[in-house]
């Protein structure tokens, strides 16, 4: 047997295999080990990993759902306001910010497994409502916000996913992991934008009657944008359950977690990420009104869709690019460029009796969207960095401080990344209902102010040569 085989099989000996099986409790973890982490580590985290990505991919699509549903709603004879309909846009986005709150600090308390399994599985209320109301034209709005509401619940599984998820990648694979699990799962935007024009023309798929849409002239059936994803949760629900872990050495009550609103890097971090993921969120669930109102003459359904896919994408690579080029550095090149893009976006607008440049409009948002998506990876790259090194600073490997700070740092990281996450997620809720209360110019130009802030905070405490707290 060669050293290596040697080393290995010790590990295995001082790690018991069995709880490392799909559906168990773990109870010793140390991704920081190397020797553990090649021979046990990394095949089990990865297998969480992959579970967890079409699991929040699918939680997205609930999210997002009334996105694209608004944009249908009068074709078929439902009485609504063009200010309503962006209404509905945007109260998905208020309860899915809100909880993700309580995910953020439920999720490590019950883990990966499990919380996985119960939080996809409960999304199945609000798709069997929608689907059912959808179908009768005097469903008031107040019930359709409602829906709205239970359906942005979907949009909390991100926080408790990627609090969860860092547990199990050590820090040079973090930026990395969590620009996989959140990219892919941001995708979630996309498909749901590409996929409901197309099926809601199925009547092979339908359950229930279809609806007369007087915008084609043909039949449509709203329903099943809604009834699609019912059996996929059901099914990743069971998957999660079985097949995923539970990390009992991440576990942490509130209490504990709550010391993170005394560090002054949380708050300014959630801002920067209200910068990336607010915008990414929000402009994902206005493009389609926005397209819809200011560019009636072409197709929300072959548009929609692109921003968010470019910005999911780009997410993934912003979180390994930042591992190796240092994730401030990507952050603030991520907000230049999403000043410049918004700021390229008011250009093309219509004003006044100028009927814009559908073209310009469309590509500075695709552009918008990129940057957005490059920061949101870079930011969850910064800030397990910050406070490891914050909480390591001066203390000597191999020592018992050292393993208690670390097992701190890897606490708080988890922490204030989810709760970034659900403020950022209140961007879903804010900017449509900009859209729908401001002129579309005035508001973009406010994005613009805000980005410059974000720049700003950037440099002076990450990028800059002796900045506070380098990441």
């Amino acid at each position: 047997m060669s050293a290596v085989q040697e080393m290995a099989a010790a590990t295995r000996r001082s790690f018991d295999p069995a709880q490392y099986r799909p559906g168990r409790d773990i109870t010793d973890w140390e991704p920081e080990n190397d020797l553990f982490w090649s021979s046990i580590g990394k095949r089990v985290a990865r297998r969480n990993l992959w579970i967890a990505v079409p699991a929040l991919l699918v939680a997205f699509v609930v999210w997002q759902v009334w996105s694209v549903t608004a944009t249908n709603l009068t074709d078929v004879g439902f009485g609504y306001s063009t200010s309503q309909l962006f209404w509905l846009t945007a109260i998905p986005g208020l309860t899915g910010g809100t909880s993700r709150i309580f995910y953020t600090f439920l999720g490590p308390k019950f883990g990966q497994r499990t919380f996985t399994a119960l939080s996809t599985l409960v999304l199945v209320v609000p798709l069997v409502w929608l689907g059912l109301a959808i179908q009768d034209t005097s469903t008031s709005f107040t019930t359709m916000a409602v829906i709205a509401a239970l359906c942005g619940v979907g949009g909390a599984n991100f926080s408790s996913a990627l609090a969860n998820i860092g547990f199990f990648f050590p820090k040079r694979e973090k930026g990395n992991a969590t620009g996989i699990n959140g990219g892919l799962g941001n995708l979630g935007v996309s498909v749901v934008q590409l996929l409901t024009p197309i099926v809601i023309t199925s009547s092979v798929i339908a359950i229930g009657a279809g609806q007369h849409n007087a915008k084609t002239g043909g039949e449509v059936y709203l329903q099943n944008a809604a009834f699609l994803w019912i059996p996929v949760l059901v099914l990743l629900a069971a998957l999660a359950w079985f097949g995923q872990n539970n990390l009992k050495t991440a576990a942490t009550s509130f209490r504990q977690q709550r010391i993170i609103f005394r560090r002054k890097h949380t708050w300014l971090m959630t801002w920067l990420y209200i910068g990336t993921f607010g915008s990414f969120i929000g402009f994902a669930a206005a493009l389609p009104m926005l397209i819809k109102t200011t560019f009636p003459d072409y197709s929300v359904a072959t548009y929609a869709w692109m921003g968010p896919a470019l910005g999911a994408l780009a997410r993934w690579a912003g979180g390994w690019i930042a591992d190796k080029l240092g994730g401030a550095r990507v952050t603030l090149l991520s907000f230049a460029g999403m000043a410049a893009s918004i700021t390229g976006v008011i250009f093309f607008l219509p004003t006044g009796g100028n009927g814009g440049n559908f073209t310009g409009f469309f590509l500075c948002f695709l552009a918008a969207f990129v940057s957005s998506g490059i920061g949101n990876g870079s930011t969850f790259r910064q800030i397990p960095v910050i406070f490891r090194s914050r909480h390591l600073k001066g203390l000597a490997e191999d020592t018992p401080e050292y393993a208690r700070a670390l097992k701190q740092t890897e606490m708080e990281s988890g922490a204030v990344t989810g709760f970034t996450a659900a403020i950022a997620a209140y961007g879903f809720f804010f900017i449509p209902a900009l859209f729908a209360n401001f002129a579309v110019t005035s508001a973009m130009w406010g994005f613009v102010g805000f980005y410059a802030t974000c720049i700003a905070i950037t440099w002076w405490y990450y990028a800059r040569k002796g900045a506070e707290a380098p990441s």
